[in-house]
């Protein structure tokens, strides 16, 4: 339920799961996960192993974007994702479920978790500020929470500009060394001004 618009919402997370490997590893993981989603209630478990049903299953994922915002009709959504270790997966999945729950917002996530990588989309109704500033709290809380494993801060979405002000937690003193490249590189600081890395000089 979205405490701000009154609108009912789903619950829980909807995933999309990538396994790369062998044919016999590919199939292990994919029951293993089966097996683990359905002992906690995960339901619509389906899996590929035919160019025919991968392509099937491949439409699916490059349509969840806008199946995601059909979920909230005139929505906009804030697009994050984080990568972590397989170890704290399902920790990190539940967490990113749970703030997102908490701030009273909508927010599907799917992932290419077979590497650790999971995405959250988070419907936001253009011009609303207060959910805009939640949703945007979410992905900070995310991020932080797989650069504390061991993870990293994206995979895809926000390099560069969205999540620039994380970049000094990511890569430490290295954020001071790419700098200085940049600088060396672009004295004149043309070339993407303002993105992935601080200012300097």
């Amino acid at each position: 339920f979205n405490r701000a618009s009154g609108t009912q919402m789903h619950e829980g997370p909807h995933l999309m799961v990538e396994f790369n490997g062998s044919p016999a590893s590919v199939k292990g993981d994919a029951e293993g996960f089966g097996a683990l989603a359905a002992e906690f209630g995960g339901t619509g478990f389906d899996w590929a192993t035919t160019p025919e049903t991968r392509a099937a299953l491949w439409k699916m994922r490059h349509n969840a974007y806008r199946s995601c915002l059909a979920l909230r009709p005139g929505a906009t959504a804030v697009v994050t994702d984080v990568c972590v270790p397989m170890s704290h997966l399902p920790a990190a999945v539940a967490a990113a479920a749970e703030d997102i729950r908490a701030e009273g917002l909508l927010g599907p996530i799917v992932g290419h978790v077979g590497d650790g990588n999971f995405h959250a989309q988070i419907l936001v109704m253009p011009g609303d500020e207060a959910e805009l500033a939640a949703a945007k709290r979410v992905a900070v809380r995310m991020a932080e929470r797989a650069l504390a494993v061991g993870g990293t801060i994206t995979g895809e979405h926000g390099v560069g500009i969205g999540k620039r002000p994380l970049m000094p937690a990511q890569h430490g003193a290295a954020i001071e060394v790419m700098a200085a490249i940049k600088q060396a590189l672009d004295p004149e600081g043309v070339l993407n001004p303002g993105k992935l890395v601080p200012e300097v000089g």
